[in-house]
C-alpha cells in the first residue's frame, strides 16, 4: 500500500514538472509583466526569438519589443539580410497618442535610411504613416505586430487585425528594422538585446 501510494505521488509529481516545464517553454522571458513568446508563426514557418528588450524614453518604459528570425544572428546586417520570414512584436507598457507614436516612428527613419532608399519606398512610408490615423491612441497592452513574408511583402497588424495593405518592399521592412537596429537607434540598449546580446 505505501509503495502503491508512493507511485502515485511519484506520478503526480512528474505531472505537475511537466505542466510546469511546458509552462516556461511557452514564454522565454517576462518584461515588466508582459510574457514574450520564443517562438512565432509567421507565413506558415515557426521563428526563433532573437532577442527581446524595453524601449526607454528618459526614465519611463515605454513598451516591449521582441525580433524573431529564422535563425539567431547577432549583427546588423546578419539580421537585414536575413532570408525568410521575420517579426518584430511591440506591446505597449503605456499610453501613447498615435500621432507621437508616428512621429517617433518617421524620426527614427529619417535617422538611419539614407536618401537613395528612402526615395524607394517613400509611396509605403506614406501609407505608413496613415495607418496611424486609423488608431487615435495606443494603449497599455495593445500589441502591434509587423511580418515580413518573402514573396509577399509587410503585414502589420494591432491587436490581431490588420491596419494596413501589405507593403511589398523589402527596403521598407528594413527600414523600420533600422528605427531598433540602425546606427542611430530608439534606443541603443534595446537594440543590443534584440541582437541577442548582454546588454
Amino acid at each position: 500500500m505505501v509503495i502503491a501510494q508512493l507511485k502515485r505521488a511519484m506520478a503526480y509529481a512528474c505531472v505537475l514538472l511537466s505542466g510546469l516545464m511546458l509552462a516556461q517553454a511557452a514564454f522565454a522571458v517576462d518584461l515588466a509583466g508582459v510574457k514574450i513568446d520564443e517562438t512565432a508563426k509567421v507565413g506558415n514557418q515557426d521563428l526563433k526569438l532573437n532577442g527581446a528588450g524595453i524601449r526607454y524614453k528618459v526614465i519611463f518604459k515605454v513598451y516591449t519589443a521582441a525580433l524573431y528570425l529564422a535563425d539567431k544572428k547577432t549583427t546588423v546586417p546578419d539580421v537585414l539580410a536575413a532570408p525568410g520570414p521575420r517579426r518584430i512584436e511591440l506591446v505597449m507598457l503605456r499610453d501613447v497618442s498615435s500621432e507621437d507614436f508616428s512621429r517617433a516612428f518617421m524620426t527614427g527613419i529619417q535617422n538611419n535610411v539614407d536618401k537613395a532608399d528612402k526615395s524607394k519606398i517613400i509611396n509605403q512610408l506614406l501609407k505608413f504613416g496613415e495607418l496611424f490615423a486609423s488608431i487615435p491612441e495606443l494603449k497599455k497592452g495593445d500589441v502591434l505586430t509587423t511580418d515580413w513574408i518573402p514573396g509577399v511583402g509587410t503585414q502589420i497588424h494591432f491587436n490581431g487585425k490588420p491596419v494596413s495593405e501589405t507593403l511589398p518592399d523589402q527596403v521598407f521592412y528594413n527600414a523600420l528594422l533600422k528605427i531598433w537596429l540602425g546606427d542611430k537607434p530608439a534606443d541603443s540598449k534595446l537594440k543590443t538585446l534584440l541582437l541577442g546580446q548582454p546588454a
